[in-house]
């Protein structure tokens, strides 16, 4: 089962089987109990982190070892992969970029007007690394190794900015002690690595007490994830044994696979479908601006930067590579999922909006999906005909 949760199919299958399940139940007439698990409160006293439930706990609790496997695969990309030659990482990091923008303008022009809507802007600018891999692992069954990779460290560097973002413009107070003291905290962690220690019951302990403290400073938990993530050593061994960041990730990646994003994917998809809930979603100028800037400005941020990039000579495209299948690559970025619904819970806290732009983005993630599918497909007929 370990091993299957290892695969970027069966990893987003289940996220995906959890938020159908979560949709079912809250569109059931016993939504009321789904609301009441979204809303369960579990924050002991002594932890001194404020009013917890379930929703928070999946959110900056579970979704930091995600981030941890997305800073992994960071350093991973910096030291062996696509972002390791600049030439090579300036294709899929200037397409990253683009996509983190033009997104943001469409859903600031869509939404312009709307009570609070500046405060989205952030939300489809995400790209889910789980749906989005799983989707191009179905559909494109002969997909040349470079168009993964070029996906891999879009969504990856995507992720980057998305942690950023989050850091930067989603704290509302901060504190300095307890921000110091992560700070610190990860700086011994990335010490101890550089020194080659091995044993993870050193590491487990710091990480928790950088993630608490984090918690406690006012920042989202998950930055410590991927500080944590990039700075887990990749160096060989001289005997040849699994890296710190190999160990790692064959450790955490399924429980992040088959426990992390699921649960959090089930807390936060329950959406009702009716058609009152559905005709608030299109008669919402907010809800429209994530639809239009994951379906449209994803494609025209992902597409047009990597065109332009290549243009102006500042990135190659490479040999294996079609901009049929770019164009797919740039469609799929459109899945925001796991970090847009993230992003909202953030920047809406009224449950009425925050219901209304989660609805947005699974609605624009299917359809992202099924478009990159129909290119994908038409790729994979293409690919097997005679030269």
């Amino acid at each position: 089962m370990a091993s299957a949760l290892r695969t970027e199919t069966i990893g987003g299958v289940v996220m995906l089987l959890a938020a159908v399940a979560a949709l079912v139940w809250a569109n059931t007439p016993w939504d009321g109990a789904y609301q009441s698990l979204q809303k369960f409160e579990i924050s002991p006293h002594w932890l001194h982190l404020g009013h917890m439930d379930v929703q928070h706990w999946a959110s900056s609790g579970l979704l930091a070892v995600f981030f941890f496997i997305a800073g992994l695969e960071l350093r991973e990309e910096l030291t062996h992969g696509e972002l390791r030659n600049p030439r090579d990482a300036a294709l899929p990091v200037i397409a990253a970029a683009a996509g983190v923008a033009v997104p943001a303008l469409i859903f600031l022009a869509v939404s312009a007007g709307a009570p609070g809507a500046s405060s989205g802007w952030a939300v489809p600018t995400a790209t889910d690394i789980a749906f989005a891999l799983a989707v191009l692992a179905v559909t494109f069954t002969s997909c040349p190794a470079p168009l993964r990779a070029f996906l891999l460290t879009l969504a990856v560097v995507d992720d980057l900015i998305a942690i950023t973002i989050i850091a930067l413009f989603y704290t509302s107070t901060l504190h300095w002690t307890p921000l110091l003291l992560s700070a610190a905290l990860i700086g011994v962690y990335g010490l101890l690595q550089h020194r080659g220690v091995r044993s993870p019951w050193v590491y487990v302990p710091i990480a928790v007490l950088a993630w608490y403290c984090l918690q406690r400073s006012g920042i989202h938990a998950t930055v410590a994830g991927v500080a944590l993530g990039m700075l887990t050593s990749p160096k060989e061994t001289p005997d040849g044994r699994p890296t710190n960041a190999e160990r790692a990730d064959h450790a955490l990646r399924p429980f992040s696979a088959g426990v992390a994003v699921p649960v959090f994917a089930f807390v936060s998809a329950g959406v009702g479908l009716g058609a009152a809930q559905l005709g608030a979603v299109f008669t919402d100028r907010v809800a429209l601006g994530v639809i239009a800037g994951l379906l449209v400005g994803k494609f025209v941020g992902v597409f047009g930067g990597a065109w332009t990039a290549v243009r102006l000579g500042l990135a190659n495209l490479g040999e294996d590579l079609h901009w049929h299948e770019i164009a797919g690559v740039a469609l799929l970025a459109g899945v925001g999922f796991t970090v847009s619904l993230l992003i909202g819970g953030l920047a809406y806290t009224d449950p009425s909006q925050f219901e209304r732009v989660t609805t947005a983005v699974l609605i624009a993630s299917v359809l992202a999906s099924a478009a990159a599918a129909v290119v994908f497909r038409r790729r994979v007929r293409l690919r097997a005909r005679p030269a």
